[in-house]
């Protein structure tokens, strides 16, 4: 999933401290008989960026991801604790001895949150619309990748979907045949909201299957299945999520609501966790570090996140499509200093895509040389000392932490290499508008992994991924990952890995930069909120100790 942020007006950060003390501070208990009250139970978070949509098929960053979360639930969900997966909307599973078929069985009386009944052919056709060519879902790959005939489907080379791997025998079973074994493919369906189900006609009362950004997302439209409902969404404000009482394990959910703010300037999130108005941030700033280190340690977390910070190079732009500019770039750019002085939180340099010991996979392959070595390399593209290099222009999404980093590697360019680099900060909806219509030459980027195998910081990269924006395409990249799919073993499958990582270094495509740790700050009253590798924290198991 990709990584966000962008800043607000100081008008509407003032108006967000004034609603967040508007809020009623009693409820009926739930699942309570009793006419007793009890605090409200209203967890609020600052979330980066305005959600480009609420649509699990259509959306693919981390602000989206968190909010979906606790409206749709798939057949699989994840421990609160290390995120494996436990039964969701399936009761229980089996595998078949070949590994390629998985038998789903459904929980019984599973209702959408307008209490219509939840079936297995609800999935079906959940993913019949995922698949189809029209909608281009950025992750369709996640299931055709894996599923037999999907990916003739979606690429129109198959018309009838009865012919795809995903059948209902009837209204509780569920049964997903792949085209080899997939040792990560429970992790993958518990964690992605592409493997969620959507309700088919629901959307279709809001116009067409395969169309994006129709009003079915809206509050009082949108029919989910997840823990909480979606109560209200006044853009560029909040999101609230409240109970969804026909959730099957709705006993047991603790929250009453969730608040959602679309807080895209650090600072002004840090104010208004330090006065009382959020429970929990997306970032902090990189110059309040150290002042929480020292100040508030019990409310900072530095923790482990699996993702990857890097730059997207726009391959059909001269002069990126030179491997060698791409290189020089990469070569040029002194990551610890970087590290230590602007980002301030134990991030990790990075020399290579995969992230170091995902599952156990290390990346052999990485960036070789230093400042001499880009030289000579832009010198051999025709660009010795950085003459006659053209200005390139970077694109980042609006956020006083990128714009930091931004301006740090644009002076080590201009000393390093002799050349000039122009910044373009856009907002979040903006931004991703421009990555996927490939207007840019540089672009910010992360990569924060879907689930913890090292496919996932690979698999992006294959010719026509929906989120491979670089436009660059290698034949033997694909040949490899495909190869990856169909390896008859851990060991195979991660040597072929270790070829892939070994091409991406060698063209660079990418930029990589820093590998991510999480840094935020959280309230001591927030339980049941455990660190995790990819920040997933099931929203039903989290309540607040008042």
């Amino acid at each position: 999933m990709f990584r966000r942020s962008s800043p607000w007006t100081t008008l509407l950060a003032s108006a967000l401290l004034l609603a967040g003390c508007s809020r009623s501070s009693t409820s009926p208990s739930a699942g309570s008989d009793t006419a007793e009250t009890r605090p409200l139970q209203v967890l609020r978070l600052g979330n980066g960026a305005e959600p480009q949509d609420l649509d699990p098929q259509a959306v693919t960053g981390v602000p989206e991801h968190r909010i979906i979360m606790g409206l749709f639930e798939g057949l699989a969900t994840e421990d609160p604790k290390d995120l494996h997966p436990v039964p969701g909307l399936a009761e229980s599973w089996e595998i078949s001895p070949d590994g390629r078929t998985y038998t789903f069985h459904l929980r019984a009386n599973l209702r959408w949150s307008d209490g219509s009944p939840l079936t297995a052919d609800d999935f079906v056709q959940s993913y019949k619309r995922m698949l189809t060519p029209v909608f281009a879902a950025e992750y369709a790959y996640v299931i055709y990748n894996y599923v037999v005939g999907a990916d003739e489907y979606y690429h129109g080379k198959l018309t009838d979907f009865s012919q795809v791997g995903v059948k209902a025998p009837d209204d509780r079973t569920l049964r997903v045949t792949l085209k080899n074994p997939t040792p990560f493919l429970l992790k993958l369906i518990a964690c992605h909201n592409a493997w969620d189900v959507v309700p088919v006609k629901v959307i279709a009362r809001y116009g067409r299957l395969d169309q994006r950004g129709s009003d079915w997302t809206r509050a009082g439209n949108l029919v989910c299945n997840g823990p909480y409902l979606l109560k209200e969404w006044r853009l560029g404000q909040k999101i609230v999520l409240a109970r969804n009482p026909y959730y099957w394990d709705a006993a047991h959910v603790k929250l009453d609501e969730i608040e959602f703010y679309p807080i895209e300037d650090p600072p002004t999130e840090e104010r208004m966790f330090r006065t009382g108005q959020l429970d929990a941030t997306m970032d902090l700033p990189q110059d309040k570090i150290d002042v929480y280190r020292r100040e508030h340690p019990d409310e900072l977390h530095i923790e482990p996140y699996l993702g990857l910070y890097y730059y997207r190079c726009n391959v059909s732009r001269p002069p990126l499509n030179d491997k060698r500019v791409r290189k020089a770039l990469a070569l040029a750019i002194d990551r610890e200093s970087l590290i230590k002085d602007v980002v301030r939180g134990n991030e990790l340099p990075a020399y290579a895509v995969s992230y170091p010991g995902t599952a156990g996979y290390v990346p052999r392959a990485h960036l070789m040389g230093g400042v001499p070595e880009a030289r000579e390399l832009l010198a051999e593209a025709g660009y010795p000392g950085g003459r006659g290099f053209p200005t390139l222009e970077l694109l980042f999404n609006t956020s006083q932490n990128h714009r930091q980093i931004a301006e740090t590697i644009q002076q080590m360019w201009r000393k390093n290499l002799g050349i000039d680099i122009q910044l373009r900060n856009e907002e979040w909806k903006v931004y991703l508008d421009s990555q996927h219509t490939h207007n840019f030459q540089l672009e910010r980027s992360g990569w924060i992994a879907d689930y913890v195998d090292p496919h996932v910081f690979l698999e992006i990269w294959e010719t026509g991924n929906g989120n491979n924006d670089t436009l660059w395409s290698n034949a033997g990249y694909d040949r490899l990952l495909h190869a990856a799919l169909a390896a008859k073993d851990e060991h195979e499958r991660y040597e072929i890995y270790q070829k892939m990582d070994a091409i991406l270094v060698d063209e660079c495509p990418i930029i990589p930069i820093y590998d991510y740790t999480r840094i935020y700050a959280l309230n001591p009253k927030v339980k049941g909120w455990w660190p995790t590798l990819i920040d997933d924290h099931p929203w039903k198991y989290v309540y607040l100790d008042n």
